[in-house]
């Protein structure tokens, strides 16, 4: 039997950060986002010998070892090995030796949910294997919890969510790791619309956003008041985000991405840089109306407001930046899994 998964990645539209502790836990966070037709994969081969082959295609990494209780967390595919040892030690040794392989639709660093995602797809194609009773919340938790503090990867709780739930999603962050997904029931013709006006933009970098991320934590646990206030402000953005969306507002869109695009800066030193200022600035004199940088910024990808047909001046505009740009769909499912 061969077990398949396949997790979607995600654009953050608004609230991005608020969903890290310890702003969440103190203020309560809010985003919104958006499930793409870009994804991370995992199949679970079985073998006839006791072993443990892990593969990321992407990557080109691969890597073996014995089918024991815990696999050594070492650099090498951490991820995938953090998902094994977690699984073993909540329901016990596995019934075979197996092959694991992966693949992600962006590269690492991009500012997608890449590493969180694939984690999603890891699990889910473990779910699928051993037929664990796991369901959306579980599955996101689990993920949560072996990537951020099993492994003690620096990041906030959005992507797993939104890779395991899919769709467009109001999502809400408190203490206690409590999570509330609310699915947002927007009509056809808005998304439509913000998907015909919404350019991908991947800026050919990439980069470690755990370190924006522990500054940021940093920032809110020294009472950084212009860090707070603007997180504050990011998390107001989430609210006017999902008021547009509902109400159809979808021109007003691009002024709640610039809006977020200027608080989200302050949040910590490395978001921007001159290069991606360049790159933004450069687009609205293009035409377009806002923007913001994908994730945790630093790098990866950004995205663009782009009514009445201004993509195509925006699109030229940005040829000599030496990116690309992306072609996707918003999607209404999340996780996926299956056997054949």
């Amino acid at each position: 039997m061969i077990y398949r998964s396949k997790a979607p990645l995600r654009l953050g539209l608004a609230g991005g950060g608020t969903d890290v502790s310890p702003y969440c836990d103190l203020y309560g966070g809010a985003i919104l986002n958006a499930t793409i037709s870009l994804y991370a994969y995992a199949t679970i081969e079985l073998l006839n010998e006791p072993v443990v082959q892990l593969e990321a295609i992407d990557r080109q990494e691969t890597v073996q070892y014995d089918l024991t209780d815990t696999l050594p967390i070492d650099g090498k595919l951490d991820l995938a090995t953090g998902v094994y040892n977690s699984i073993v030690k909540t329901y016990g040794k596995l019934p075979s030796g197996f092959k694991l392989t992966t693949f992600v639709d962006a590269p690492a660093g991009s500012g997608l949910g890449t590493s969180s995602t694939l984690m999603v797809a890891i699990i889910g194609a473990f779910a699928e294997w051993l037929k664990l009773p796991l369901g959306e919340y579980d599955i996101a938790h689990l993920s949560y919890q072996v990537e951020r503090v099993d492994l003690a990867m620096a990041g906030g709780k959005q992507d797993q969510y939104a890779a395991t739930f899919g769709g467009v999603n109001f999502m809400e962050f408190y203490d206690g790791d409590k999570v509330i997904v609310n699915p947002l029931r927007i009509k056809p013709q808005y998304l439509y619309e913000l998907e015909n006006n919404l350019l991908l933009y991947f800026t050919a970098t990439s980069r470690l956003s755990s370190t924006i991320i522990e500054t940021q934590s940093k920032n809110v646990k020294e009472k950084n008041q212009q860090s707070i206030e603007a997180m504050h402000h990011l998390k107001e953005q989430a609210q006017m985000m999902k008021e547009a969306l509902l109400k159809g507002k979808v021109h007003d869109i691009g002024a709640i991405l610039d809006y977020g695009f200027r608080y989200k800066k302050q949040m910590a030193q490395g978001i921007s840089n001159t290069k991606m200022d360049d790159i933004y600035e450069v687009a609205l004199k293009a035409g377009a109306t806002g923007g913001k940088i994908s994730g945790a910024g630093g790098g990866g990808f950004m995205m663009f407001y782009c009514p009445a047909n201004t993509r195509y001046s925006v699109q030229q505009a940005l040829n000599n930046f030496g990116g690309d740009f992306r072609a996707y769909q918003f999607t209404q499912h999340g996780l996926s899994t299956w056997s054949i």
